[in-house]
Parts: C-alpha cells; structure tokens; sequence
C-alpha cells in the first residue's frame, strides 16, 4: 500500500512544482490565481471524499481505490493535454483531486481493516509519512521532466503514477461487505459528537493549512531567495524542494515516537507551536542570504510535518470502529479545505504585499502560515477540555 500510494502521489504537487517558472508566466497568474489553480486539486478532493471514504463504511475500500486511481490518473493526463489557462487548468486539476479522494483515505481504511488492531498506530504513521516521499518524487520529477521535455509532459508522465495503486489495490485480497447501515450515507452527526475524534481532525485541518501552503510555494520562494543573491550551484529549487519534502517521512515517524511517549496532545502541541515560531523566522529574515535561509528551512521541513502521524492515528484510534470510515471522511474534508485555503491565502498575502518578488510579500506569507498553525492547539485544548467535561 505504501509502493501504490507512491505511484498515486506522483502528480500531487506538478502543479506548485511548475507554478514559479511555468505556469505564472505562461498564464499570467497574479499569486491568488496560483493559489486558487493549485488548491483547486485539494477543493475537488474535499468535494468526493465524504462520500467516498464514508462508503468504505459500507463496501470494501479496494473497490474505491480502484475507481479513484483510474480517475487521478485521467485527470493529470487532461490537464497536460488541453489546459489553456487559469480556469481550464483548476478544472482538469479537480478531477485528478477528486479521483485522490477515492485512493488516499479510502487507502488507509483498506489498510487498516487488514491490520491487526496491535499493528495500527506505526503502520498508519508509515503509510501517512509515505505521503511525504511520493510528494517529494512528484516535485523532482515533474521539474525534471519539465526542464527537459516541457511541462506538458510532466504531466503526461506523471498521470501514470496512479496506476501503481490500482495495481496494489487489484492485488490485496477481498475483505467481506459489511451489512448494509441504516443510517443516512453523509451522517456525520456521530462523528461530530466525538469530541476526541474531532480535536485531532480540526488540528489536522491547522497542519493541512500550512503544509500545503509551503508546498504550493516553496519553489516560488525559493526562487526569489536565489534571484536575489545568486544561485548557489547546490541549491537550485528543484533540489530544495525535493529535499524539504521528503525530509517529512522520518519527521512524521519521530513525531509519532514522540506522540507514544509524551501523550498525543502535549507532542502536537510542543511540535505547533515550534512550526509557528519557525515561520515566523523564516518570513523575517526572507532577504538574507540562502546559506541563512536554508537551515531555517530544512527545521521548518521537519516541523510542519511532525505532527501529521500523530493526528492521524489518533484520529483512526479516537473514532468508533462503526464510524471509523466517517471520521476519516470528516478529518479528510477539513484537511483539504484547509488546504486550498492555505494555497490561496498565500497567494493573497504575496499579492498584498508586493508579489513573490518582494520581501515584504514573502514577510507576510510566512505570518499567515504561523497564525494558521496555531489553531490546531487551539482545537486540541477545546478537545481535552470538552472530553474532560462529558
């Protein structure tokens, strides 16, 4: 499952990866056209996946994952075929969003009906941190094949990423149909009154905001850092990029290692509210030099993500096993609502303050994901205290 979500993740990020030396200036996108072009993958995901990994309530999650992978890689192969601009692009992009909604929770779900309940908490981590390596090949690939052949065939290459998912989900062994469930398909009232449940998917909603802020842009600041001072040789976008992406994978292990050992809410929280001050260094110091900017860089690589295993095995181990695909459902539609917030209110912070070539913009991009951030501890204290109270 990890191997196909790999294949499944190759065209996550081709459209931030290609944003700053492609598609800006070939489209003429102003920074909130960007955001809206880049979240509109994680808006057409939110809009499929309350019902897709809510079904896996009701079927075997193999059979959504198929359909999903299949429709991922269509939508990636449209958009290097026939986007002409802004609105075109946001469209094929939402289709390829909405075939992820059917491979990524419906992934896990598949996953964890064949673990044993002993097994769940690490091989989520890993499967969720495996996330973080497939996003990682998705930026260095796509620019590679960029550079060399055009963007239009990274897309092309890449849309046949998620035909490694359908092949792993083809192959894993069928696992019985459950009853069919009375209650309404989209009823998420259970789910809402988990207050436990609920404190881990609002503070995922917090860290999907701001991971995906930084992914949508991290070439484009980079790019700025290096167009203000010289390209270091060593430090091209592409390699930074790569770099700050796959770093995540052993930063969600750590973070969950650390989550076992000091209690779910006081690891997230400590991991938070470092993110935040990180950021704010970052958008500080945004016109130093690379060789300031990037150690910076490289802690912020291990903190946004840090805290995404965490939240999401205490997620699966916080919700009731009858509602289990629900959760899931609700935790992955706050996330990536969140996410298209987090690309689009970047790129609105970059307008507003200049554009991605100015300091002051990158100053207040940075403020944005801090303050973002810092809403998940919030969430988390809500949770403890609620749960405390009932």
């Amino acid at each position: 499952m990890c191997m196909g979500q790999l294949g499944s993740l190759l065209p996550h990020v081709v459209v931030p990866a290609l944003l700053a030396s492609f598609l800006i200036p070939e489209w003429q996108l102003s920074g909130a056209q960007a955001g809206l072009l880049s979240g509109s993958g994680a808006a057409g995901y939110m809009l499929a996946v309350p019902v897709l990994a809510t079904l896996t309530d009701r079927i075997d999650a193999r059979k959504i994952l198929i359909a999903g992978s299949a429709v991922s890689s269509l939508g990636t192969l449209l958009f290097g075929l026939f986007a002409t601009g802004l609105w075109s692009g946001a469209l094929f992009n939402a289709i390829a969003g909405i075939g992820f909604a059917g491979a990524y929770m419906p992934g896990l779900k598949a996953l964890t009906d064949r673990l044993a309940p002993g097994d769940s908490s690490r091989a989520v981590t890993l499967y969720t941190s495996s996330f973080s390596l497939g996003v990682g090949l998705s930026f260095l690939i796509s620019q590679l094949v960029a550079e060399n052949l055009g963007w239009r065939a990274a897309f092309l290459i890449t849309a046949l990423g998620p035909l490694m998912m359908l092949t792993a989900s083809a192959l894993l062994k069928p696992v019985e149909p459950k009853p069919a469930n009375s209650r309404p398909l989209l009823n998420f009232a259970p789910v809402v009154r988990n207050t436990n449940a609920m404190g881990f998917v609002l503070g995922y909603g917090a860290h999907c905001f701001e991971l995906y802020g930084i992914r949508t842009w991290i070439v484009a600041f980079w790019t700025f850092v290096i167009a203000s001072h010289g390209q270091p040789s060593v430090l091209t976008p592409l390699i930074v990029s790569f770099v700050f992406s796959i770093l995540a994978m052993p930063a969600s292990i750590l973070g969950n290692e650390l989550a076992l050992k000091l209690g779910r809410h006081r690891a997230i929280t400590l991991v938070m509210f470092s993110s935040a001050a990180v950021a704010l260094l970052i958008g500080i110091m945004s016109d130093k030099s690379p060789w300031l900017l990037l150690p910076l860089l490289l802690v912020y690589a291990v903190t946004v993500p840090a805290d995404s295993g965490a939240l999401t095995s205490g997620m699966t181990m916080a919700a009731d096993p009858e509602n289990r695909g629900a959760t899931m459902a609700m935790h992955s539609t706050v996330g990536f609502s969140l996410s298209a917030l987090g690309a689009w209110a970047l790129g609105v912070a970059l307008d507003a303050g200049g554009g991605p070539g100015n300091a002051t913009a990158w100053t207040g991009a940075f403020a944005v994901l801090a303050i973002g951030i810092l809403f998940g501890p919030l969430a988390l204290y809500w949770s403890r205290k609620a749960s405390l109270q009932t």
